[in-house]
């Protein structure tokens, strides 16, 4: 494994911290911070290395799994902006062109389940309407351990709760999602969610900066100490202690990003916005950067004029904060009164904090001091590589798994069994094992509302082919007909309902 070319120790003088307790608090090895140092030209400070912490995460830069992803498709008579944007636009004909994207929460998930859920759901959410599309749907994949451990119902119930409560606050509705259960996802459960939206603007919004000497905006929620290096955390390896690091899922509000929503668009549709960039895993960190090497150019970010809901916050907090709803644009210049106009009619913070730079480094400033200075490439687009070699063979289990024949499911092993068991628990209604509130399973696209004839049995019994007994087509256990499904936590606007 390689993580970086330089390996010498740099001959530097030592920083003002302890090297080797900072590197393990930003998941980075001797090597990236040796690579780091070779970049600079120097050690960086405190708050540079959290920078370089955070964009050089698997979460961000994909270092581990880039080369397996580029094996994919990227490009098509239909496809009009592919990898490199907040997200996928396509080409359906007639004139629409639908913005896509997919994305996983696990690792807030495990360790706050509700909040690590929903906040994965905004954050998909803000990809969709920054591209200036308006996101119609959302859809989710899920994976937990067995039922039979209360620990996995909890993260169940509390993901599940969390998917509901933001798309029905924000009034897009799930409309489709699958589950699955299995020992290998106990206590680590995957959540991933997608979202659709068609464009609304003529031109696709892109996130590279244009324009030297344009105003940088700053819009939507303000900045608190909530969601700290989120996305190194995302990107460490779960285990016991990352209970201990629970400051790092962050907490979203549903009904500010309602509003951001329609601000957004209403901004893109005048023309007066350049580029805009969501402010997810690693918050400002992420926005400069990124919009700096996608425009081959640089940003001038200066802190205190950040819209912040904490005080005395240090440029480290500022820079690796994951509060949630928040934007960065490029503004055109002298446009920028009219647009904070808009957002403070919606009820969010907008503020001037920088300018765009003709090179290409992120500069912060801070109490009229440059608190960070970094190459912007270095943060964003020339990051490391960690190139793993393949093994000769698959592991035995999985040959075994693909030795599988039907033969072998009549649902007499004990992992079918518990597989059966955990679907029936997701089942609603008195005959399930415990009832759950209905707004939960709209998130997993199971119906809330039982069809006619529920109770019976939907078709004959049929016998298992290998003939070792009788299988019955599942009956039918939803909600008797007429009852209101309730809707996500803390009110809002109710999803429709399923199929019958």
């Amino acid at each position: 494994m390689v993580a970086a070319p330089h390996t010498a120790t740099p001959d530097f003088p030592a920083p003002d911290y302890p090297v080797a307790e900072a590197l393990k608090k930003e998941n980075l090895s001797q090597a990236d911070y040796e690579e780091i140092c070779h970049r600079l030209g120097r050690a960086p400070n405190r708050a540079e290395l959290g920078m370089f912490g955070v964009m050089w995460s698997e979460h961000c830069c994909y270092r581990n799994s880039r080369p397996l992803l580029q094996g994919f498709p990227t490009s098509g008579p239909r496809i009009l902006v592919g990898p490199g944007e907040n997200a996928g636009v396509v080409d359906l004909g007639e004139g629409q062109r639908l913005a896509f994207k997919i994305e996983s929460h696990n690792h807030p998930s495990a360790v706050e389940p509700f909040q690590g859920a929903a906040t994965g759901v905004g954050g998909i959410l803000r990809d969709i309407f920054t591209m200036g599309a308006r996101p119609i749907a959302l859809l989710n994949a899920l994976r937990f351990g067995p039922l039979e451990d209360e620990r996995n119902v909890g993260l169940m119930e509390g993901v599940v709760a969390g998917i509901a409560h933001y798309g029905n606050c924000v009034g897009v509705p799930t409309v489709g999602g699958e589950v699955a259960f299995d020992p290998s996802y106990s206590g680590n459960p995957l959540v991933n969610a997608m979202a659709l939206g068609l464009m609304e603007t003529e031109e696709i919004v892109c996130a590279g900066a244009r324009g030297v000497g344009y105003p940088v905006v700053y819009v939507g929620s303000t900045t608190g100490r909530d969601g700290m290096g989120g996305a190194s955390f995302a990107s460490a390896e779960l285990s016991e202690a990352s209970l201990d690091d629970r400051p790092a899922v962050q907490v979203g509000d549903p009904f500010l990003e309602k509003g951001l929503i329609e601000a957004c668009l209403e901004a893109f549709q005048s023309g007066d916005v350049v580029a805009a960039q969501d402010m997810g895993a690693a918050g400002l960190t992420c926005s400069c950067s990124e919009m700096a090497a996608k425009g081959g150019l640089g940003i001038e970010l200066d802190l205190d004029r950040v819209p912040a809901r904490e005080a005395g916050m240090t440029a480290y907090e500022f820079l690796l904060s994951e509060s949630q709803e928040r934007m960065l644009f490029v503004v055109k210049p002298g446009r920028e009164q009219d647009l904070m106009a808009r957002f403070t009619r919606w009820g969010l913070q907008a503020a001037v904090v920088g300018r765009v730079l003709e090179e290409n480094v992120v500069r912060v400033l801070q109490k009229g001091e440059v608190a960070a200075e970094v190459p912007a490439s270095a943060l964003a687009d020339d990051t490391p590589i960690n190139h793993h070699e393949l093994i000769s063979e698959p592991p035995a289990d999985i040959q075994a798994h693909w030795r599988w024949s039907e033969a072998h499911g009549c649902g007499h092993h004990p992992r079918q069994r518990s597989q059966r068991r955990s679907a029936h628990r997701l089942e609603p209604g008195p005959a399930g094992a415990a009832r759950r509130p209905h707004h939960r399973f709209q998130a997993l696209g199971v119906p809330p509302v039982r069809p006619p004839g529920a109770g019976q049995h939907r078709g004959a019994p049929r016998r298992c082919r290998c003939g070792r007994g009788a299988a019955a087509a599942p009956a039918g256990r939803g909600l008797s007909a007429g009852r209101r499904p309730r809707c996500g936590r803390g009110g809002g606007l109710p999803q429709p309902l399923g199929g019958p």
